[in-house]
């Protein structure tokens, strides 16, 4: 899917089109071998540029050719799902400064960040203010990933209080993913601040004084988010090895029940074995003999069974 936004230099009113004109923002979302082929002819630009945006694989980064154009890939979150289990992380968002001409935005698929950018086209941002279009896009990105990391940590707090009453697998598989998640979220933020600091500096694109604050608030809020991550990682491990250390510790006490159970049982088994062997043994002419050999087993196992109760074996 193909989108085009013009936004009038003198009235700032923005209009969706559908002719290849200079100031064009050009939105692909998904976009089609064809698409590509229309966009990168009229445009007069390699398709690598896009096809980079569509690699799920690739990292943020900057990239510069020799006639002017700028290809700036972020990280976005994203939630999908795996085996009804949502998952947090993260897909690559391009964004193309094609000379002084058109800008293109180009995403695998439907996001957040893109969808507020096009509501806020012509309030917010113009499609000819390029530099002040790819600064709103990192800011609106930090802030949705501090958001990730609040609804992050909610889910952890919810998972941890069903653990605690019960331990299920289910609730540590969750567990674990929210730990992943926060593993893909910090690398792509690392990455993105990175790309952030670069143009910064000014060597890539030309800076203006009134959009300079919004890429420095867009930093303050991506080293935020960068803090934020790498205090719930930690959290969340040392829960996952707490959790870890309470479910050895289990194990071993069932391991001692059960050793002194069959403890317990081999008592009375032993008795019976003794008694039970074809060579003459007390009590085989003894009329109560089968209740003295009762009454022997009994009080040897109920005393077996005091002593590992004071050793903590039965409990």
């Amino acid at each position: 899917m193909v989108k085009m936004y013009n936004t009038d230099v003198i009235t700032n009113i923005t209009n969706k089109v559908t002719t290849y004109k200079k100031g064009n923002w050009i939105n692909m979302i998904n976009p089609t071998e064809h698409e590509i082929e229309d966009v990168c002819k009229n445009l007069n630009i390699e398709q690598d540029f896009i096809r980079y945006s569509l690699d799920f694989e690739e990292k943020a980064r900057v990239d510069i050719e020799d006639d002017g154009t700028v290809l700036f890939i972020i990280d976005i979150p994203i939630i999908e799902k795996e085996n009804d289990i949502e998952v947090y992380t993260t897909m690559p968002v391009g964004v193309i400064f094609v000379r002084d001409e058109y800008l293109i935005t180009v995403s695998l698929k439907e996001n957040k960040i893109i969808n507020k950018i096009e509501k806020s086209i012509g309030k917010k941002v113009s499609s000819y203010k390029k530099s002040q279009f790819l600064f709103q896009i990192f800011y609106e990105n930090s802030s949705a990933f501090l958001n990730m990391l609040k609804i992050i940590n909610k889910k952890s707090e919810i998972i941890e209080k069903a653990l605690k009453k019960n331990l299920k697998n289910e609730e540590l598989l969750k567990m674990l993913s929210l730990e992943k998640s926060l593993v893909y979220i910090t690398t792509s933020l690392k990455s993105n601040e990175i790309v952030m600091e670069k143009t910064l500096r000014g060597k890539i694109i030309k800076l203006y004084e009134e959009d300079e604050d919004l890429l420095e608030d867009a930093i303050v809020e991506n080293k935020q988010a960068i803090e934020m991550s790498k205090i719930y990682s930690d959290i969340l491990n040392e829960t996952m090895d707490m959790y870890a250390s309470i479910i050895s510790n289990n194990i071993n006490d069932i391991m001692k029940f059960l050793t002194s159970i069959t403890i317990i049982l081999a008592i009375p088994t032993l008795v019976a074995s003794l008694w039970g062997m074809n060579v003459n043994v007390p009590f085989q002419t003894y009329k109560y003999g089968f209740f003295v050999l009762m009454g022997i087993a009994f009080v040897v196992t109920v005393t077996v069974m005091v002593w590992l109760k004071k050793r903590n074996m039965l409990n």
